[in-house]
């Protein structure tokens, strides 16, 4: 396990889900799901960093969380599918000017980044990490 790491990328996912929450409360929709992608994107590496897996790309984080997590029943299939959902969703947001995010759908794509995050951390748990290696650092 590359524990560094893994916590490393857990802390930024926290940020960024909390960045995500922010931007929901300042209306700004689109910036909100784009930060949601990128909490599960770091949860996902950090649950890849258990098994020493690193990432290089938005796409291989994708396939190398199927393969490494789900193949082998250690993380329920939906949450690959969030993986990939999240990320079109991010792209369209970032990059596609006539797209419009409303705020409920914002408000309900961080719930279920907070929802990820959520089976991460159990998962990180159960697989070596602390509770206190989990907490957000307070600068």
């Amino acid at each position: 396990m590359n524990r560094d790491l893994a916590i490393a990328e857990w802390r930024r996912a926290q940020t960024a889900l909390r960045a995500a929450q922010i931007l929901i409360n300042a209306d700004c929709p689109e910036d909100a799901v784009s930060r949601a992608y990128y909490a599960v994107l770091h949860a996902a590496k950090a649950a890849l960093y258990v098994h020493d897996v690193a990432v290089t790309s938005h796409t291989g984080a994708r396939r190398l969380f199927s393969l490494h997590l789900v193949r082998p029943g250690a993380i329920e299939a939906e949450w690959a599918s969030y993986l990939g959902e999240s990320a079109d969703d991010r792209v369209a947001a970032d990059y596609d000017p006539s797209v419009w995010v409303s705020p409920e759908e914002a408000v309900e794509d961080v719930h279920r980044s907070r929802r990820f995050l959520s089976r991460i951390r159990t998962y990180l748990l159960a697989n070596g990490l602390r509770e206190q290696e989990l907490q957000r650092r307070i600068h």
